[in-house]
C-alpha cells in the first residue's frame, strides 16, 4: 500500500510503496478528481442541465454525469451532478464557478467534496489504503535557530551528527546520507530546510543535488505560511513542502508526531485514510473530520463545502438550560489527606455511544414528542447515529491497547519497543476522543451540530451529579469535581464500619450509568490551590503525593507551565517534596531562601533561566514594551524570523530596562541575569505551594525580610537539601 502520493504538474499521480527492498513507485495517468453539485434544499426545484452543458465545454473538465448520492445525513439518495476534473488543483476553482455559471441564486446551490486535502481525496476516491506494509525508514535533518537568519546554512544536523562548513560540504553530507539511507520519511526541524538546501545547491552550482526519488524532480510547495487564531489563541502554520517519493514531517508543524510518535501517527493513518504526511501536519479536528468523512462516504453521504446547518428553534428556557457547560464542583482550597481520584473512562465519547448522540439523529422528527435528553427535552432517534460508528471502534481499540500496556508493564522484562508503540497509539486515540465532544459545537465542523454539544453536556451533568450523590451516601466527601473527574476523601462524620467500599461503589455507579468509573489514583494528600488574589479554588491547579510511590501529580502550577524556566520548576518541585516530608511551611521557605541565595550569588546557569513564550502578534502590533517585545526586537536585529503563533526563548537580564537590553535571546552569550526578577518568580512559584495553607505572596515576602541576613554571603553557599 502506498505510504505517500505525489501529484505531478502534468496530472500524473505517483504511488510510493515501501517494501523490504526499498520504495516501489506506481505511475497513474487515469486519475480524475471529482466534486458534486446539488440543490441546497431537497425541496428546491432546480434543473442542473444548463450547468452541466456549460461544464462539458470547459477545457479543464474531463466528464460530467448524474449519480445518486445523499447530500446530507438527513436526506435520502438524490440525483446530483458529478464533475470530473483533469487536475486536482482545479477542483476548488471549478466548484466556485458552479455558483457563477448557474442561473439560480447562490443560496440555492451547494457544492460537495471540494475542500478535501490532496492525498486524502485520492485515497477516498480510489479506495487506496495509505497504511504502509513495511516499516518506514527515516532521516532527521535539523538546524539551530541561529542558522535560520540567512539564505544558507553553515551548520546542519544530519541524523544527530552536526556538519559545518561551506555549502558544498553540507550539501555533499546531506546527499550522502540520503543515498545511503534512502529514507521514506524526512523528519525536519523546520520545513524551510527543504527549499534552503535547493537554493544553496543553485548558489553553489551543485547541479546533481536532489532529495527526491523521482528523476529530475526537486520539491513542491503545497501551502504558504499563515497565522491563525483558534479559541483566542494565535497560532502559526509554516509553509508546507513536498519532495516526490518521501513523506515530510515538519517538527515545527506537527501535533500528533510531537505528542505521540510515528506509531501513533500510523494508527491514525489507518483510521482516517489520510497518508502519513497529511496526518503529521493535521490538527486533531482535521483527523477527526477525515474519520467522519470516511464513515459518511461508506454511507453514500457527500461532504459539504461550507457548513450551513441552522440551529434548531428552542425557547428561551431551553437556551438557558442548554448553555450551562459541564459539571463543576469547586475545589475545597486546602491540604487534604487520603484523597482518591475517580474518572469516568472517555466520558463524552461514551455518552455519545451509549446515548446515541449524533448530528443525524438528534431532535429527529419521528420522535419529536419524546424527552430523551435530561432537562432539554430533545428527542434522539432509535436509529443508530453515524457518530457512534465513528467513535465506538476508537473507544474499543484504546481500551484494548491500554489493557495490553498494563499486561506488558507487569511482565518481568517488559518489551520497551512494544510499550513505546502501544503508548504512541493510545496517546493518538486519546486526543481524537478528547476533541470529539467540542468539535460538535464547532461552527466549521463538516457534520457537527450544536444540539449534540448541548445534549452531551446535559447527560454529563446528570451522570456526575448522580455519582456525587451516591458517593456521599456511601460515606465519602467530595472535595473537587470537574467534567469527568471526582476527588473524594473519607467523610469524618461517618465511621469506618459504615463507609462503603470505594471499589464496589464505583462498580455500582458504572452499572447504573453504563460508563466505567475508574479509580484513577490514590493520594496520601492533595493540595487545591486558590486563584490569585481570591479565596476561590482554581479549577485546574492542584498538586499531590501519589500513595505508595515516590511520585507527585502536578496540574496547573508553574512546574507544569511551558513558559516556566527550568530553575523555577526544579525549586518548586523541591519545595513540594519538602512539604511532603515535613508538612512545614517554614521548611519550604528554607528551600526558597537557599534558591534565592544561589540566584544572587550568580550560581544558576543561564540555560536554567530561559523563558519560552508564545508571540501573539507581529512586533509592530505591540503597544507596550513587554519582555516579548524586547526579545522580538533582538530577533529582528539578528534577522531571525519569529511569526505570530511561534515561540521565542530568552533570559531576563535587566527587567528595569524597557529597551531590547531587557532580555537576551537563549542562543546569545549571557553575561549576567536579573536575580531580583527571578527572585520574584520564585516567590510566585512558592506561593502556589503555600497558598493552600493560607499563605499569600505578602506573607512570604514579609517572612523573607524578617529572616534575611544583612550580608547574603552567610548563606549563599548553601545548596538545596
Amino acid at each position: 500500500m502506498p505510504f505517500t502520493i505525489d501529484f505531478l504538474d502534468d496530472g500524473r499521480v505517483l504511488e510510493w510503496e515501501s517494501t523490504a527492498d526499498g520504495a516501489v513507485v506506481t505511475e497513474r495517468d487515469d486519475y480524475t478528481p471529482r466534486f458534486y453539485v446539488a440543490p441546497r434544499s431537497p425541496d428546491a426545484d432546480i434543473d442542473l442541465t444548463r450547468l452541466r452543458t456549460l461544464y462539458e465545454r470547459h477545457p479543464d473538465i474531463v466528464a460530467t454525469e448524474y449519480v445518486s448520492r445523499r447530500p446530507g445525513f438527513r436526506r435520502d439518495d438524490e440525483e446530483v451532478l458529478a464533475v470530473h476534473v483533469d487536475h486536482i488543483d482545479r477542483v476548488a476553482p471549478l466548484a466556485q464557478q458552479a455558483r457563477q455559471l448557474s442561473a439560480y441564486p447562490v443560496g440555492n446551490l451547494a457544492c460537495f467534496n471540494v475542500d478535501l486535502s490532496r492525498e486524502f481525496r485520492y485515497c477516498l476516491e480510489t479506495g487506496v489504503d495509505p497504511v504502509p506494509e513495511s516499516e518506514l525508514s527515516t532521516l532527521r535533518l535539523s538546524v539551530p535557530v541561529t542558522e535560520t537568519a540567512g539564505d544558507e546554512y553553515g551548520e546542519l544536523s544530519i541524523a544527530g551528527e552536526t556538519v559545518s562548513g561551506a555549502s558544498e560540504e553540507i550539501l555533499a553530507a546531506v546527499q550522502r546520507a540520503v543515498e545511503e539511507r534512502d529514507p521514506d520519511v524526512l523528519v525536519c526541524s523546520t520545513s524551510e530546510i527543504i527549499p534552503t538546501l535547493f537554493e544553496m545547491a543553485t548558489g553553489a552550482d551543485v547541479d546533481e543535488f536532489t532529495l527526491s526519488r523521482w528523476p529530475g524532480a526537486k520539491y513542491q510547495q503545497l501551502a504558504s505560511r499563515s497565522t491563525y487564531s483558534s479559541y483566542g489563541r494565535v497560532g502559526h502554520s509554516p509553509a508546507r513542502y513536498n519532495v516526490p517519493g518521501r513523506a515530510i514531517v515538519d517538527e515545527s508543524n506537527t501535533f500528533f508526531h510531537g505528542e505521540t510518535n510515528l506509531d501513533g501517527v500510523l494508527d491514525l493513518v489507518s483510521r482516517s485514510k489520510k497518508p502519513l504526511r497529511e496526518v503529521a501536519w493535521a490538527s486533531i479536528g482535521n483527523v477527526l473530520t477525515a474519520i467522519q468523512i470516511c464513515e459518511a462516504h461508506d454511507r453514500g453521504v457527500l461532504v459539504p463545502w461550507n457548513s450551513w446547518r441552522h440551529e434548531f428553534y428552542k425557547p428561551m428556557g431551553t437556551l438557558h438550560e442548554a448553555d450551562r457547560g459541564g459539571f463543576i464542583f469547586a475545589p475545597e482550597v486546602g491540604f487534604h489527606e487520603d484523597v482518591h481520584e475517580l474518572d469516568f473512562s472517555s466520558l463524552y465519547p461514551n455518552i455519545i455511544c451509549t446515548r446515541n448522540v449524533s448530528p443525524d439523529v438528534i431532535r429527529c422528527e419521528c420522535h419529536r414528542h419524546r424527552d430523551d435528553v435530561p432537562g432539554l427535552g430533545y428527542a434522539i432517534c432509535d436509529e443508530r447515529g453515524y457518530l457512534v460508528d465513528v467513535l465506538q471502534p476508537i473507544i474499543d481499540a484504546r481500551d484494548e491497547i491500554k489493557s495490553e500496556i498494563r499486561r506488558e508493564e507487569q511482565r518481568d522484562d517488559p518489551n520497551q519497543e512494544r510499550l513505546a508503540e502501544l503508548r504512541g497509539r493510545s496517546g493518538a486515540l486519546k486526543w481524537i476522543l478528547v476533541a470529539c465532544f467540542g468539535y460538535q459545537g464547532f461552527s466549521n465542523a463538516k457534520y457537527g451540530r450544536i444540539e449534540c454539544h448541548e445534549a452531551i453536556n446535559a447527560f454529563a451533568r446528570e451522570i456526575l451529579l448522580d455519582a456525587k450523590q451516591r458517593l456521599e451516601e456511601g460515606g465519602w466527601r467530595v472535595v473537587h469535581g470537574i467534567v469527568d473527574s471526582i476527588w473524594v476523601t473519607p467523610d469524618s462524620d461517618v465511621g469506618d464500619s459504615q463507609r462503603e467500599d470505594l471499589g464496589r461503589l464505583a462498580d455500582e455507579i458504572t452499572e447504573t450509568v453504563e460508563i466505567r468509573l475508574e479509580h484513577e489514583a490514590h493520594y496520601d494528600w492533595v493540595a487545591f490551590v486558590p486563584q490569585r488574589n481570591s479565596d476561590t479554588g482554581a479549577l485546574t491547579k492542584y498538586f499531590g503525593k501519589v500513595a505508595g510511590k515516590d511520585e507527585y501529580k502536578l496540574r496547573g502550577i508553574e512546574a507544569r507551565q511551558r513558559s516556566t524556566p527550568k530553575f523555577i520548576e526544579s525549586v518548586q518541585r523541591h519545595c513540594i517534596e519538602k512539604l511532603d516530608t515535613t508538612r512545614s511551611p517554614e521548611a519550604v521557605l528554607g528551600c526558597l531562601r537557599t534558591a534565592i541565595g544561589r540566584l544572587h550569588a550568580g550560581k544558576v546557569s543561564t540555560d536554567q533561566l530561559i523563558h519560552r513564550n508564545r508571540v501573539s502578534k507581529p512586533l509592530e502590533g505591540y503597544k507596550q514594551n513587554t519582555r516579548n517585545v524586547a526579545a522580538l526586537k533582538r530577533a529582528r536585529d539578528q534577522k531571525l524570523a519569529v511569526h505570530p503563533g511561534q515561540s521565542i526563548e530568552y533570559v531576563v537580564v535587566d527587567d528595569s530596562n524597557s529597551s531590547r537590553e531587557r532580555v537576551a535571546l537563549a542562543h546569545e552569550e549571557v553575561g549576567a541575569y536579573d536575580a531580583s526578577y527571578y527572585e520574584t518568580q520564585l516567590v510566585r512559584a512558592v506561593e502556589s505551594i503555600l497558598s493552600p495553607l493560607g499563605w499569600d505572596q505578602a506573607d512570604i515576602q514579609r517572612e523573607l525580610v524578617e529572616t534575611r541576613e544583612t550580608d547574603l554571603a552567610d548563606f549563599i553557599t548553601l545548596e538545596p537539601d
